[in-house]
């Protein structure tokens, strides 16, 4: 069957590709389509659009793309209506995805099935967008809270767990690196934004956490090429030293006895693989105030959600300064247990380990359902 995957930022299109893999599984002459950039292509899924540059920190920064995206949104729903896929996946980037959904429902009158996998709003408890997404497609949670916050309002939904569980095996436990060395990973992020506001604190940390540890080692992740040359320009201009780049989240913590890692999907991918971490994440100042207005939650970082107490230290706005930064970084290499002894509680309140396989599962009913 025919299949289309709509992303709209590096997360997404990780737990696209994964589906997509899991999806052939259970139906091994699928064919797919969609929007999405590097991951997809590595992946032979057919690129309808590349999202490169979509994403963005905040409505501000994201007025100048709206012409664009909404052009784009009323080409994919054409697109859509047009070759009528057996299945569409909405993943993440609910921005986008809503409106696609509700286009293809109200506008174009699309009767073929669409799944939102990560609906938007999982921390907010906001009831209309939660009617939107049940009123225009099938909605699979990750994350247990939505999947409760929807049943309260009697509105359907699945929930089999996180999907990225399976996909990362808990290393054993670390002892405290020597006090003179040890080896970081720094995740910054994949968005232009996240760059800007996150290089400058993490090369200062870094050169900080050098100055006591001399033998200390630093892996930069990169989300993409234009990352990689971000970072290798910041490295230059800090001339910092035994510092790399690599690419993707696994590779930058592979070898880590810990991780500063930008506040989104990363810190849970860091997490699952049993590396220590400290989260950051900074916004254009003008934009705080309408974040505060939208949430009003004690944590923002994924980990801390799901426990519902900090597990992962996070440092936001003012906060994340090269000296904060650094000092809580020294006190988790010295004490990595303080959250490595609670990783097995996050792994467990993430749901059962094999939800990747049952959305794949679900995502083939859900195809063969529409093409009856």
């Amino acid at each position: 069957m025919r299949y289309f995957l709509s992303t709209g930022e590096a997360s997404g299109e990780l737990n696209a590709v994964l589906l997509a893999r899991a999806i052939r599984a259970y139906d091994p002459q699928a064919t797919f389509e969609g929007i999405g950039a590097e991951r997809m292509r590595a992946e032979n899924i057919a690129l309808f659009r590349d999202h490169t540059g979509w994403a963005s920190m905040g409505p501000l920064a994201a007025i100048p793309r709206v012409p664009k995206l909404l052009a784009t949104m009323w080409q994919t729903a054409a697109h859509i209506a047009r070759t009528k896929p057996d299945l569409v996946v909405l993943v993440d980037f609910g921005a986008f995805n809503v409106r696609l959904a509700k286009t293809l429902r109200y506008r174009l009158r699309y009767g073929g099935p669409v799944m939102d996998l990560f609906p938007p709003a999982t921390w907010l408890d906001n009831e209309n967008v939660a009617r939107a997404v049940a009123g225009t497609t099938v909605p699979v949670t990750a994350f247990s809270h939505q999947y409760e916050f929807y049943k309260s309002l009697e509105l359907p939904i699945m929930f089999f767990g996180h999907p990225l569980t399976s996909q990362y095996a808990q290393r054993a436990a670390r002892a405290a690196p020597p006090a003179n060395g040890g080896t970081i990973a720094l995740l910054p992020g994949s968005r232009g934004g996240e760059l800007a506001y996150h290089v400058r604190p993490l090369v200062g940390a870094y050169r900080l956490l050098k100055a006591h540890r001399p033998n200390l080692r630093g892996v930069f992740g990169a989300a993409n090429a234009d990352g990689e040359r971000t970072l290798e320009r910041a490295i230059r201009r800090a001339q910092l030293r035994d510092v790399t780049i690599v690419r993707g989240v696994a590779a930058a913590v592979a070898e880590a006895d810990a991780a500063f890692v930008a506040s989104g999907t990363a810190v849970l991918e860091t997490t699952l693989m049993g590396v220590p971490a400290i989260s950051l994440y900074v916004i254009a100042p003008i934009l705080v105030a309408h974040a505060r207005r939208v949430y009003s939650g004690r944590f923002i970082t994924l980990p801390n959600l799901v426990l519902g107490r900090e597990l992962v230290p996070e440092f936001l706005q003012k906060d994340a300064t090269p000296e904060r930064l650094a000092e809580a970084m020294e006190t988790l290499l010295r004490d990595p247990a303080v959250q490595t002894a609670s990783f097995g509680e996050m792994r467990a309140r993430l749901g059962p380990e094999h939800a990747l396989d049952h959305c794949g599962k679900f995502a083939v009913a859900l195809a063969q359902a529409g093409a009856r």
